[in-house]
């Protein structure tokens, strides 16, 4: 695609306030494909004042006539599909199938999940002598990351349309040309100006002008802990809605008379993928003592199977991870591991290609609960192999971090596994291999965040409550 030189801003494309720019850089080769304007609170402001003008007028729409335009920008997403999976890897780093199947298929999903509920979601009830409404919350701040950059954009941006409410979206400056494609996505769809604006810029500046503007009702921010605390304290401080997608240490548990093949692959599979840069990645496998070293070669011939390089490359399966910095990181926490006396199995942080910022799947064993790398969100293809000796050990490891975003139990049966994931702390559990629901909420327990996303929990995030007595 061909980067846009502005803003889309009440229905068209606009110059930026200011000059400053960001290179957008393709991470396996580490070359400039692209840039897009570093926006300022002049710009900022631009865009939630449209948003603002078109609110009354968006929140009258009959919501059958929002969701038809959802489905509407469903249908965009659907028809260029290939154009955006090729931008996400190019962006990215995402091997190109993995950004087709899910990158591209589970946003359209999504909005399809929308396109139906805003159509027959209770936005009316009767209790007793009263009529509850629930009305648009107003204007939403968007702000989105990088690591599943289409995905978190529809997550956040369908149910507040379905909602009522108009947006400002901000997203991660490593992947702004996803977000222009879906601005440009909206605009074919026909929904209406102002409706939905996009302000490319970096967190510090745009992201906290957006956060702090007093035209902005909501902040639905995805992205780490440590942003999120500065993000809440703003919106705190102005009496304003947070919902925060936030870190996560999940824990893949596997209990005795499980398939234990079958989940140390699924659990591999999980860490792999996107190159381990999903916030509810399981990235804590806690196996029984007994089946504990059976567990970790079949942990180290799993990633085997995981040969990294060109994304564009059909026999790849493993991309880089997204910048320097976030290859830096990685690396560090994987030397941190060996320094604290865990046992490497496979991978190492030495360098994988000459070019590009690739980490080697990596596997631990030998990890004990307090280790930096069995406490601290890697975000990268590192995996952590703890042993227990019961459940009630392995419950306790499971609930031993600061977050609680994701999880996975496996066990001989769903009716024992559910038992167990019903006393993990965490929004989100797999039970033997559970499939992705996308009308099921995700979110975090802890420090993993506040309020959920997906399905008609994720739209009631984007309503208020108003009750008339008769």
């Amino acid at each position: 695609m061909k980067a846009h030189d502005g803003m889309y801003i009440d229905g068209a494309w606009r110059p930026a306030a200011g000059r400053d720019r960001i290179e957008v850089v393709n991470p396996a080769d580490e070359q400039v494909i692209g840039g897009v304007p570093a926006g300022s609170a002049e710009d900022v402001d631009a865009a939630v004042r449209a948003a603002r003008a078109a609110l009354p007028g968006w929140a009258a729409v009959p919501p059958a006539e929002r969701g038809a335009l959802i489905g509407a920008l469903r249908d965009v997403l659907v028809a260029r599909k290939g154009e955006i999976a090729e931008t996400v890897t190019a962006e990215l780093g995402s091997p190109l199938g993995f950004s087709e199947a899910v990158h591209v298929g589970a946003p359209i999903a999504v909005a399809s999940s929308y396109a139906e509920l805003a159509a027959s979601y209770a936005f009316e009830e009767r209790l007793g002598n009263s009529t509850v409404l629930l009305e648009p919350v107003g204007v939403v701040a968007a702000i989105t990351p990088w690591n599943y950059p289409l995905h978190q954009i529809v997550a956040k941006v369908a149910p507040a349309l379905a909602a009522g409410c108009t947006l400002v979206l901000k997203p991660a400056e490593d992947t702004p040309l996803t977000a222009q494609l879906f601005a440009e996505a909206v605009h074919e769809a026909g929904i209406p100006a102002g409706v939905f604006n996009l302000v490319t810029g970096t967190g510090p500046v745009a992201g906290q002008a957006l956060a702090a503007h007093e035209g902005v009702d909501l902040v639905s921010f995805t992205g780490s802990t440590a942003v999120g605390r500065q993000i809440g304290a703003t919106a705190g401080a102005a009496v304003k809605r947070v919902a925060l997608e936030l870190g996560g240490k999940s824990a893949n548990v596997i209990l005795p008379g499980a398939d234990l093949a079958k989940a140390v692959a699924a659990g591999v599979g999980h860490v792999m993928n996107n190159s381990g840069q999903s916030c509810n990645a399981l990235t804590r496998m806690l196996v029984h003592r007994d089946q504990y070293e059976e567990a970790v070669l079949l942990a180290a011939a799993a990633v085997a199977r995981y040969p990294s390089g060109d994304p564009t490359d059909p026999a790849t399966r493993l991309g880089p991870v997204v910048n320097a910095k976030q290859r830096d990181r990685v690396r560090g926490y994987i030397s941190k591991g060996i320094e604290e006396g865990a046992r490497l199995v496979a991978g190492g942080p030495d360098a994988l290609h000459e070019h590009g910022y690739f980490i080697a799947p990596t596997v631990f064993a030998d990890v004990t609960p307090e280790m930096t790398i069995a406490q601290e969100e890697i975000f990268g293809p590192v995996l952590s192999i703890l042993p227990y000796e019961d459940e009630e050990e392995a419950l306790r490891i499971a609930n031993g971090t600061v977050y609680g975003l994701g999880g996975a139990v496996w066990a001989a049966d769903a009716e024992t596994a559910a038992a167990f994931a019903r006393r993990m702390d965490t929004g989100q559990v797999d039970i033997n291999g559970g499939r992705f629901n996308v009308l099921a909420p995700f979110g975090g327990y802890k420090q993993s965040g506040v309020g959920r996303e997906l399905g008609p929990h994720g739209l009631a995030e984007y309503l208020q409550t108003k009750s008339l007595q008769f």
